[in-house]
């Protein structure tokens, strides 16, 4: 009831600001709410932490991979590799991350967000000291191995920033906490607050929102790019600067040593996939970022601005950016050859390299036994891995089909553009018509986990 009575209030001064009324009405109206909200009851933390980690799930760029931080002598916890990272470990273990919001009462009114300032909503907001006991409390129950703390803004993004990083002081200095954590920036708060959090944390974020400008001053005319570029340039030049002090002095103190990440919701604005893989390519190469996060759109909010609710979000279209993405980063694709003025979006029944190999079928098939390793990359059906095996085993011999069959490439989808030993391996004429019908099939798409990427190989 009384979150309800709150939002009410709150609506109804928004409202009565709005309108013409005399300074003795409005200061009596005042008077009244005031008495009104101080005698509400104090939010429970177990209210709180409901409350906030159910905002927290529609932020995707949750990530812990590269952290190498040690415990110290008398602290508890650990982000040494092998022991924390994002979704998944190295060798399969699923790891978990303690995921809040600081506060999702929000001064901006941004048309896509569940936190926007005029949506009448539960609000909530931690005290620094909540966070931090909540996290080693977590902790040590082996509920968590780290933190991923965001926020909408309140205040304003300084004072939210401050919070933020005060959050991860405690757990550093006075907690001596030792795991990972992921903290995200606000974008517009002082440089200083960002070299501060850098030192404190594993990994830092700035969510960049909407593909382009002009959808971000539509859609959320209070953020501004400048805002949110400034950071990542700040970010990646003091990590580079901390990198190079740290190769001459051992005990030279670390700066967000697992890089930072970002985050774009897809299909909240028109932009097509070309935009947004070139985008992707930039912040990668002349930024560093580790990875960009892709959101499918979730109609949380009724908006004339917004698409058309949809009863599920465009699952499909994030998969295959994941995929695009993950080409990018991996094997060694360019934007430009994913996609083309002339056919921007990417295909929904082929995976981004499938579709790749059939518009320049004329490279295929490949010798097995002579191809390249750049070039066994481009053969749909071989990745990473297979291409590392193929390159090392066929020194010591030619490799027959019995021998690529054990390396662990999907030998249904490489073997049609492949040959050993002057012999095609498909079933039939390189046709690549043929080919499309064959390797499409139907996409299940499902809701991803927390960066849960799958690879396109």
């Amino acid at each position: 009831m009384w979150p309800f009575l709150c939002s009410f209030f709150h609506e109804s001064l928004v409202e009565l600001t709005d309108i013409q009324v005399d300074a003795r009405q409005f200061n009596v109206i005042s008077y009244y709410l005031n008495v009104i909200f101080r005698t509400l009851p104090p939010v429970k933390t177990s209210e709180k932490l409901r409350i906030l980690a159910g905002a927290a799930k529609y932020d995707a760029s949750c990530a812990s991979s590269g952290s190498r931080r040690t415990r110290q002598t008398g602290g508890v916890g650990n982000a040494a590799a092998h022991g924390i990272c994002h979704s998944w470990s190295a060798d399969g273990r699923c790891i978990s991350l303690l995921k809040l919001l600081l506060s999702n009462e929000c001064i901006f009114d941004c048309a896509y967000c569940l936190s926007r300032r005029s949506n009448t909503i539960e609000r909530a907001r931690f005290t620094c000291e909540e966070v931090a006991d909540l996290t080693i409390q977590f902790y040590l129950r082996n509920y968590i191995e780290g933190l991923f703390l965001s926020s909408a803004v309140y205040g304003s993004p300084e004072r939210t920033m401050a919070d933020l990083v005060e959050v991860c002081r405690l757990l550093r200095e006075v907690h001596k906490f030792g795991g990972y954590i992921h903290l995200k920036v606000i974008p517009g708060a002082p440089a200083e607050l960002v070299r501060m959090a850098g030192l404190l944390v594993d990994r830092l974020s700035v969510n960049i929102e909407l593909p382009s400008s002009a959808s971000l001053k539509r859609l959320a005319p209070q953020k501004h790019k400048p805002q949110i570029i400034a950071p990542m340039h700040q970010i990646a030049q003091e990590s580079g600067g901390y990198k190079k002090d740290r190769r001459v002095h051992r005990n030279a103190p670390s700066y967000c040593p697992a890089g930072q990440s970002t985050q774009m919701i897809i299909g909240a604005s028109p932009e097509d996939d070309r935009r947004i893989l070139h985008l992707s390519e930039h912040l990668y190469r002349r930024i560093g970022l580790r990875r960009v996060y892709y959101s499918a759109y979730m109609a949380v909010n009724e908006d004339s601005l917004l698409p058309a609710l949809r009863s599920t979000p465009p699952l499909v279209r994030e998969h295959r950016l994941y995929q695009a993405d993950w080409l990018m980063r991996f094997y060694h694709f360019q934007a430009h050859e994913i996609l083309s003025e002339d056919a921007p979006f990417l295909d929904v029944e082929l995976d981004p390299k499938c579709a790749w190999a059939l518009r320049h079928h004329d490279l295929f098939p490949l010798d097995i036994n002579r191809a390249s390793y750049e070039e066994l990359l481009r053969v749909p059906g071989i990745g990473v891995v297979s291409a590392k095996r193929i390159v090392k085993h066929r020194r010591a011999c030619i490799l027959r089909e019995q021998d690529i069959k054990k390396i662990g490439l999907v030998w249904s989808r490489a073997r049609h553009f492949i040959s050993i030993g002057g012999r095609f391996q498909g079933g039939a004429a390189h046709d690549p018509e043929w080919l499309r019908t064959l390797l499409r099939g139907p996409v299940k798409p499902r809701q991803l986990r927390l960066f849960d990427a799958p690879s396109p190989s």
